[in-house]
């Protein structure tokens, strides 16, 4: 199976093209390993736990997660995967933009079962489980589709696509379907901070950034500031900041030949030392062995989806 690693962006990742918007991707991530860092993106999303025990954060959310589980992710939310125990770990992401699933013109489809979902009105569970025995019907849809699309059978976009549709009649049924268009206000608040802050550091990473001046966009003192990320992401500032700056010099190790020291101040490190050094804590190998193969399977959680 080929497993595929790509960014968590929310700017610039494609998932899937124009005519197609869903691809499906699998991560095998060794014992310890750093699961998903805080992100979010314009596409919903079904992460189903094949191997391993996760904790997963949905906006302000956490869900212990066991293998054979999934969860949904609707469009925008926040999220964030976090090992529970010492053991492998290995998920497939089915990513897709809900525009997927609209019905060329408006009918009692895009009415009673689409609008609703793009809406949030009527969705998925978060949390999805097999002992539970229409969420097990819901997953072994997501096995099968897993299947096909990694197999690209022949047709297999009409099949994931009337998937998708036949998940969303089963959860038409009066009491399976949940509503997260309304949350709580404060909840709401913390999230729309959480994503500025983090817009902040995509868009400016490639320059010194400090935790005063993130501290000011919300605005908080820099001390409630540092205990609020903290909360939401589980990493301190910093942590955060080298954490995206090392996926994004990951990318560039595996798409180009330059320099390691160039790549090191275009992502944001003007020391080249201390990029090797928080490299090699991130990744578990140098960053002349990454460019190598050395370590990538280590992080494909990290660069995924």
């Amino acid at each position: 199976m080929d497993r595929t690693s790509q960014r968590l962006l929310k700017e610039d990742r494609v998932h899937g093209d124009v005519m197609f918007p869903l691809a499906a991707y699998w991560v095998e991530l060794p014992a310890g390993a750093p699961v998903l860092d805080t992100h979010w993106h314009e596409e919903a999303e079904f992460f189903m736990l094949l191997e391993g025990e996760i904790l997963f954060q949905v906006d302000t959310e956490y869900f212990p997660v066991q293998a054979g589980e999934a969860i949904f992710i609707e469009s925008g939310d926040i999220h964030a995967a976090y090992i529970q125990s010492e053991s492998p770990c290995k998920f497939c992401a089915i990513v897709f933009h809900p525009d997927l699933l609209a019905s060329a013109q408006y009918d009692a489809i895009q009415q009673n079962t689409i609008l609703p979902l793009q809406e949030k009105r009527q969705s998925f569970p978060r949390h999805i489980k097999p002992d539970i025995p229409w969420q097990q019907e819901l997953l072994r849809h997501l096995e099968r589709m897993m299947m096909a699309y990694d197999t690209k059978m022949p047709g297999y976009e009409a099949f994931m696509k009337g998937s998708l549709l036949i998940m969303l009649s089963q959860i038409a049924v009066e009491g399976r379907s949940v509503n997260h268009s309304q949350s709580d206000d404060a909840d709401t608040t913390k999230i729309n901070r959480l994503k500025k802050i983090i817009l902040y550091i995509q868009e400016n990473y490639r320059e010194p950034i400090r935790t005063h001046d993130l501290s000011e966009l919300i605005p908080m003192s820099e001390g409630q500031f540092c205990r609020f990320f903290k909360a939401m992401t589980r990493k301190t500032p910093v942590d955060y900041i080298n954490s995206y700056r090392i996926r994004q010099a990951a990318d560039l190790l595996q798409q180009s030949e330059r320099k390691i020291s160039d790549i090191a101040l275009e992502v944001g490190f003007d020391n080249v030392s201390y990029f090797i050094k928080v490299f090699r804590k991130a990744m578990k190998c140098s960053p002349s062995e990454f460019r190598k193969g050395a370590g990538q399977s280590a992080v494909m959680g990290q660069l995924h989806s």
